[in-house]
């Protein structure tokens, strides 16, 4: 047996312990970048989550309340990137009108827009409690 036969079998090995965790957060950059470069939408969520981390904290009453108002706008660009995937996959597979493509597509939006929604109904309740309630 040729000694360094083992040192290529070992080379190809999953990454484990640190090494995939770096590895994993290089892979999840690139996909935040991405979604920059690539995604209208995402880099409007990423203004208005920039705009946003400062407003929740002055209008949360608590710690948690600003938490939650900056989570409600982090889940709209989570499910815009899922959305994104999507649309990338689909197109991927073919360009031609499909009705289950159209499906697809139409269902993230849809789950963008939901996600909107949530974040309407928490920032409204939280606006709604510091000044109209008190």
């Amino acid at each position: 047996m040729n000694p360094y036969s083992r040192i290529r079998d070992l080379r190809n090995l999953p990454a484990r312990g640190l090494q995939r965790w770096v590895k994993a957060t290089r892979y999840s950059w690139q996909g935040l970048r991405s979604a920059v470069i690539h995604e209208e939408a995402f880099r409007q969520e990423t203004i208005a989550l920039l705009v946003g981390v400062p407003a929740a904290l002055w209008i949360g009453t608590t710690v948690w309340q600003s938490a939650l108002l900056i989570a409600s706008l982090l889940l709209i660009m989570v499910v815009e990137m899922i959305n994104s995937a999507l649309e990338a996959l689909v197109d991927r597979v073919s360009t031609d009108f499909h009705e289950l493509s159209g499906r697809t597509k139409d269902m993230g939006s849809a789950a963008v827009l939901l996600t909107i929604f949530i974040a309407i109904l928490v920032w409204g309740t939280a606006i709604w409690q510091k000044w109209l309630v008190g």
